[in-house]
């Protein structure tokens, strides 16, 4: 065996070469590797008596990729695209052995080899997408004339890979060979194909054709998936050019629409938030090494909406449940939507019926808290009343075993407050699941004045064996996504009093790339959430629509009508409520600016996020966008709230903030953190 550099090695296996790359973790296509890959490749050519080259990395998986951290620093090393045209133009057969997963560049570079061998388990795909590019080494233009241009359309506009046995269907592997066996089965493989005399197959002479109707139909389909984003747009484009071009020129265009992306905002955004979610697992005081406690049965106090769906990321996770509710009909009401939940997504083939008794086998229902006595881990998600929650907590504290984590599953409320009632406030923590809580990726895990740093490492790791996305927050008021909806929810009301609609607001806000504005989405929560018709004084907007019996989308109208089919219009008896209190208050509309309306809703919160960096309630500024990306629907290709900020400039937020202060009041006084950076030209990534 020749060391062709630290990362690349080459051998022989008779009149095979092997060409070997081990760059852990995932072989990414760094400068190193690409480098090695040229080296091996000449040599591997050069030596006469090698008949074939069969192309293999060690470790964990196949090169999963191109390495991003290269991405907008000067380049080095050898362009992937000289690398790539030495594999395809060699004159002899090169077989690419895959196993783990060819992602991006990795499948890319197994393109341009002639032959592809996979273990069963592989996975190969081209994700770029999620990162706001395309493939831009060629992944447009070979991938169609493959797999043809329907399935690739949907592998390269969606990112997801796709597994051995199918791509074996497809053409784009060759061979599955068995697992273990990569090695010695692909050697095999090259063998073959020398002894056969097979030709040197290259994918970039294969024929690729489609009617233009068919991208005419793909595009007016995936509209309002591709809302906002360029990325899926230029991967369909790229396609596109592969059917209607020769391929150099199909390249040309390739790289034309790849450069388009790597230089705009939203794949710069896009790149952010892959390491902000990786930022955020990182707890500065709380080592890696932090001994966890182990998580072997759960406890749930309520059995409904949030009960019933935190009891499910458990059970998913293969994790006992118990959950107790104080009535039988709300426990068995509770169970019932949980094995409805399951049942649908068996009927949806995401899970067999053998899975589905497996995961409500897991659960134990139950009407008595002593049941709890030994979890590991408790959450209660009972009414978001401090009192109530207070007396369960003195409750639990008696009944639940010493070592156990008690935990709330509060939107808003004081963790310390309800740690204070237990013997054991270092045990305390809050774990804030968002609804749908079998849906919602985020976990805001509070920390609370006295929480144990074994229990935030407890809870961090869980969150990530159950498929959350966690954050570590302070005890405040609403957290960090709550505490920052409140000023955009503050305003938005200001705004339709002043003289906006309902749907100007939330058109403003949808058009920015949020799934729904306010207003709708008050609709779809229930507009009489906290009201109550004993006490309403139709003061609100709000109130005067719940008294009218209009309580959102449950009731076919909000602030919304709403037909048979839920769909919204703007309605003209919600007008009429809004200029009536409008008339009873004096006060006269006037015309709002949609710009007036996106800074008085949006620049608050970035000053809130400020606030809140200040106060150190939450670590760093990427974790408040994490928080709003999976929380509350921000669009990810806009980075975040924060990120957002860096982008438009922190003195325009400020300058903008003290100009709506003098105008209306001290609800807009700037963070004295975002003044200080905004003063000194600096980012929130600064700090």
């Amino acid at each position: 065996m020749t060391a062709i550099n630290e990362v690349v090695d080459l051998s022989k296996e008779g009149d095979i070469a092997v060409v070997t790359v081990n760059s852990p973790p995932v072989n990414a296509l760094s400068a190193n590797v690409r480098d090695g890959l040229t080296e091996a490749f000449k040599q591997a050519i050069g030596d006469a008596s090698a008949k074939a080259i069969v192309l293999i990395c060690d470790g964990r998986t196949f090169i999963a990729g191109a390495d991003i951290s290269e991405f907008g620093k000067p380049p080095r090393g050898a362009p992937l695209g000289e690398v790539l045209s030495a594999i395809e133009n060699a004159p002899k057969p090169v077989i690419a052995a895959i196993h783990g997963t060819a992602l991006g560049g990795g499948l890319e570079t197994a393109l341009v080899a002639h032959y592809r061998v996979a273990v069963p388990s592989a996975k190969l795909g081209l994700p770029e997408v999620k990162i706001g590019l395309l493939p831009g080494a060629g992944g447009t233009q070979r991938l169609p004339r493959i797999v043809g241009v329907e399935k690739a359309l949907e592998m390269i506009t969606g990112g997801d890979p796709i597994g051995a046995k199918e791509a074996a269907a497809t053409g784009l592997v060759d061979e599955v060979v068995e697992e273990g066996k990569l090695r010695e089965q692909a050697i095999a493989f090259a063998k073959k194909v020398v002894g056969e005399g097979r030709p040197l197959k290259k994918v970039r002479d294969l024929p690729c054709s489609a009617s233009p109707e068919l991208f005419d139909k793909f595009f007016k389909a995936n509209a309002k998936a591709f809302r906002g984003r360029m990325a899926p747009v230029n991967c369909a484009k790229a396609v596109q050019a592969a059917t209607e071009l020769p391929f150099d020129e199909g390249m040309k265009r390739e790289r034309e629409l790849f450069t388009e992306l790597v230089t705009g905002d939203q794949s710069r955004a896009l790149r952010y938030v892959f390491f902000a979610e990786r930022e955020a697992a990182k707890i500065p005081d709380v080592p890696a090494d932090t001994p966890v406690r182990d998580v072997k049965k759960v406890g749930v106090i309520g059995a409904g909406t949030m009960g019933g769906g935190i009891s499910m990321n458990f059970l998913n996770a293969g994790i006992p449940v118990t959950m107790v509710e104080v009535q039988q009909e709300a426990l068995d009401r509770g169970v019932g939507v949980i094995r409805k939940n399951y049942e649908n997504s068996a009927k949806r083939g995401k899970l067999t019926a053998e899975q589905v008794e497996q995961r409500m086998g897991l659960l134990t229902p139950s009407l008595n808290l002593e049941d709890l006595a030994d979890c590991d881990l408790v959450i209660e998600a009972v009414f978001e009343l401090m009192d109530i929650k207070k007396e369960l907590f003195g409750k639990l504290d008696k009944i639940v075993k010493q070592g156990a984590i008690l935990a709330s599953n509060t939107s808003y409320l004081n963790v310390d407050e309800m740690a204070a009632c237990t013997s054991r406030p270092q045990d305390f923590i809050g774990l804030h699941f968002f609804s749908p809580a079998n849906v919602m990726k985020l976990l805001e895990i509070v920390r609370g004045e006295k929480t144990g740093k074994d229990i935030i490492a407890t809870c961090m790791g869980l969150a990530k064996k159950i498929g959350k996305v966690a954050v570590l927050v302070g005890v405040c008021h609403g957290f960090v996504g709550n505490r920052m909806l409140f000023q955009r929810t503050r305003e938005a009301n200001k705004l339709v009093d002043e003289g906006a609609m309902p749907w100007q607001v939330d058109k403003v806000l949808y058009d920015f790339g949020l799934p729904m504005g306010p207003f709708a989405m008050g609709d779809l929560a229930g507009l009489d959430i906290g009201w109550k018709a004993e006490t309403s004084k139709s003061s609100t907007i709000r109130e005067c629509l719940c008294e009218a019996g209009r309580r959102g989308q449950k009731t076919g109208a909000g602030y919304y009508d709403y037909d048979e089919n839920r769909n919204a219009s703007p309605s003209p008896v919600t007008e009429k409520i809004i200029n009536d209190l409008r008339a009873k208050k004096g006060i006269t509309p006037r015309a709002i600016s949609d710009e007036e309306i996106f800074e008085r809703t949006i620049y608050p919160m970035i000053n809130e996020g400020a606030k809140i960096l200040e106060e150190g309630k939450a670590i760093r500024a990427s974790d408040i966008d994490i928080v709003w990306l999976n929380g509350y629907g921000w669009p990810a290709y806009r980075g975040g709230p924060m990120f957002y900020a860096n982008l438009v400039g922190l003195k325009t937020v400020a300058d903008k903030m003290n100009e709506f202060q003098a105008k209306y009041g001290d609800d807009f006084a700037v963070s004295p953190l975002l003044q200080r950076l905004a003063d000194e030209g600096k980012t929130f990534a600064d700090l």
